[in-house]
């Protein structure tokens, strides 16, 4: 059996073209077929369509994908329509071939700690290197795998600890701004090695050595303090049935409120910045970071054609709303008309209409 695909690929001569483009091609391959084949049949089609020979990799719809990986799997996933770009639109030479030598100035920040082990194993970071989400916001990033290679190092019990992280944090963009994403389609997950190196390079403050002291020889009874958090106020959308609505879940599940939506015969709006972050985790350390990651998600879902976004985390949801003035400023857009509310009360609201 074959498949029939709608291709969409990026094409950029640096030596011809003033900007970059796209053309379309439907392509029919067969089910055994990979990526790398997929991309000959595009050549075929079109001699000035170029990709590399060597660390051939390229994005589909927003992810890294390898040469080797099979074109079924990547339907399975994707669909048949398909966008191909290169690893880095901006430091593409010709076509799918890039300039990559931003990859190994990262690896020098390391270099004067790093052994003959250490550069091999980064050189296997390559594609990570360019699924780096922060990228996408600030070319200068220093990319994730630079990171990973840094938290391997010192793991393995490098006597250069201290220089190894000044290293990758005194750079304009480096580990305090990355909010770790995966955008590699076979998914490696390095969350908790960033935040192990952010907890060495920001450790959480605990109480001073005299104040454990008074604590523990103190003859006075310590009170249980009862914390009390405030409820917050359930809201509403005003015919919020007749409305378009979107649903951004991050890191949760979309099954359960897909199925509610449907079932409810709403307007359901999909937008591709749905289960990408929204700068939380950063927005300590970099809040225009984090306000350009958030006003992504928002402008993504207002364009795609949401009237409300239901947004799952709570947390998120107070983000959006007390920056929301500041996120129109960073986006450079007035959002007029969108209503965001949490994915409880929506869930309540809409209960009380069926009820």
């Amino acid at each position: 059996m074959s498949q029939k695909l709608t291709i969409r690929t990026f094409f950029f001569n640096v030596k011809t073209d003033y900007l970059p483009y796209y053309k379309h091609f439907n392509i029919r391959v067969e089910d055994d077929a990979t990526a790398k084949d997929l991309l000959t049949l595009i050549q075929v089609k079109n001699e000035n369509f170029s990709f590399p020979k060597q660390k051939l990799f390229m994005k589909i719809n927003g992810l890294v994908v390898e040469a080797k990986q099979s074109v079924s799997s990547i339907v399975e996933r994707l669909g048949t329509d398909l966008q191909i770009d290169p690893l880095n639109s901006y430091r593409s030479n010709d076509g799918l071939k890039i300039n990559d030598d931003d990859f190994m100035a990262s690896y020098t920040l390391l270099e004067p700690y790093a052994t003959e082990a250490d550069l091999k194993y980064y050189k296997t970071l390559y594609a990570l290197h360019y699924a780096s989400e922060t990228e996408n916001f600030d070319r200068d990033y220093i990319g994730d795998a630079i990171l990973v290679l840094a938290h391997k190092m010192i793991s393995d019990g490098s006597e250069h600890e201290e220089a190894i992280l000044d290293a990758i944090t005194s750079v304009h963009s480096g580990l305090l701004d990355c909010e770790y994403e995966n955008n590699l389609f076979n998914a490696k997950d390095h969350t908790d090695d960033i935040a192990a190196l952010k907890a060495l390079v920001k450790p959480e403050e605990g109480p001073s050595l005299l104040a454990q002291l008074i604590a523990r020889f103190s003859k006075k009874e310590e009170k249980e303090v009862e914390v009390v958090v405030p409820k917050r106020a359930v809201e509403t959308i005003e015919n919020v049935k007749e409305k378009q609505v979107a649903h951004y879940y991050g890191l949760a599940s979309h099954e359960a409120m897909h199925k509610l939506i449907s079932e409810l015969g709403m307007r359901g709006i999909h937008f591709p910045r749905a289960n990408k972050l929204a700068g939380l985790g950063i927005i300590e350390d970099n809040k225009e970071l984090a306000l350009k990651k958030a006003g992504a998600i928002i402008l993504n879902a207002f364009d795609a054609g949401a009237e409300v976004l239901i947004v799952e985390d709570v947390d998120a949801l107070d983000m959006f709303k007390e920056n929301f003035s500041a996120i129109e400023r960073t986006v450079g857009r007035e959002i007029i008309g969108l209503e965001l509310i949490s994915a409880e009360d929506f869930i309540a609201q809409v209960s009380k209409i069926e009820a």
